[in-house]
């Protein structure tokens, strides 16, 4: 069957592009490098906002605004459809403070930066004392509440979103590894994969993640993208021991709860190139970290240790856009930190750009870098 999309990269941009497509009625097909979803989007934590949100630029707020204004018709459609459950709920996060050894002053002005931010973008923020909301925390301090912040459990909304693919009619083809472009004219004619096979259609998205500028190869041009491991601990601790998420200002650690009991502690930040393996001194130090938070979160109840490879950008903001020269190739990739947040948005805005639709917000800040 001939498509008039091919999506290359089957994590949670790629997903969400493919579903978004066929839901405006065109014929995807996804090609995955791997078989099942083992990345980023998988190994995430799934929390639906930026760690503190007023430190980013604009055009990374308008991207997980507009997805978090689409999440629920999302989640509810796959439910729907696939009968599975991506346990999407709003839990809140609370915001600890920054260094013990700083001043209340300097802690007030930063708390006063971020009350400015949530009232000039409509998100709700309270200050309260820790145990009011976490009473399991080691320490009770003032810190910054956020009840609307949402999670989602990373690798059951990937299972939705595949299902849904494939109910719908779309084809994901896995252990596909795009090996060569065949451009002609200004257009890809056709892409080859690492299994011989050969692939056509009239658009081609790239949703590689870290992977997509060694994809792209000489026409990345200026695209800048690099491989940003992280590593994550899981807990499996008594259920609802913790209810919320939790963040330490100072070093960007949290913890986030699943339904089931389950906690992750995350996460790190490390430049290893494309080396996806866990480290002893990962391990201590994030343990070290959340027992520190709360006691009861020791080594006897660690479950799981693994990483991911983030696609590292400038400033956090990913490339939506057609490419500059190839006029059927388009670019959705570089959240970074944040791809399960931006998902839903990314996907609207690349389908809008394919099928010549209005966009919902400015798309300039980005576009593939000349």
């Amino acid at each position: 069957m001939s498509s008039d999309v091919i999506v290359i990269g089957g994590g949670v941009a790629g997903l969400t592009t493919a579903r978004e497509l066929l839901r405006l009625g065109a014929r995807v097909t996804v090609l995955e490098r791997t078989c099942g979803v083992r990345g980023a989007s998988w190994a995430g934590a799934g929390i639906l906002s930026p760690l503190l949100p007023w430190h980013y630029a604009e055009p990374v707020t308008q991207l997980t605004q507009l997805s978090n204004s689409l999440f629920p018709g999302l989640i509810e459609a796959l439910r729907r459809e696939t009968g599975i459950n991506p346990e999407y709920r709003a839990s809140g996060m609370l915001v600890l403070p920054g260094s013990s050894g700083e001043g209340d002053g300097e802690q007030d002005v930063r708390n006063r930066a971020a009350e400015a931010w949530c009232a000039r973008h409509a998100s709700r923020m309270t200050r309260v004392r820790s145990h009011e909301i976490v009473p399991v925390l080691a320490r009770d301090e003032t810190a910054l509440w956020l009840p609307e912040v949402c999670q989602v459990r990373n690798p059951r909304l990937l299972q939705a979103l595949a299902k849904a693919i494939e109910l719908s009619g779309g084809t994901i083809i896995e252990d596909a590894e795009v090996t060569r472009w065949k451009v002609e004219r200004g257009r890809v004619q056709s892409i080859t994969t690492s299994r011989g096979d050969k692939y056509s259609a009239a658009n081609y998205v790239v949703t590689a993640g870290a992977w997509s500028r060694q994809l792209l190869g000489e026409y990345a041009l200026k695209f800048d993208i690099w491989p940003v491991r992280g590593q994550i601990l899981l807990f499996k601790a008594q259920p609802n021991l913790l209810s919320a998420i939790v963040l330490q200002e100072r070093d960007n650690f949290y913890l986030v709860p699943r339904q089931d009991g389950h906690i992750l502690a995350g996460s790190t930040l490390e430049e290893t190139g494309f080396d996806r393996s866990t480290t002893a001194g990962a391990r201590k130090a994030l343990l070290a970290k959340a027992c520190t938070l709360i006691p009861a979160l020791a080594e006897e109840t660690l479950a799981a240790h693994w990483a991911g490879l983030r696609p590292g950008s400038h400033d956090n903001i990913p490339v939506i856009d057609s490419h500059p020269v190839v006029t059927n190739l388009y670019l959705n990739s570089g959240h970074f930190r944040y791809g399960v947040t931006m998902a839903p948005a990314s996907a609207h805005l690349l389908s809008n750009m394919i099928l010549k639709k209005p966009q919902p917000l400015d798309v300039a800040p980005y576009q593939w870098p000349l």
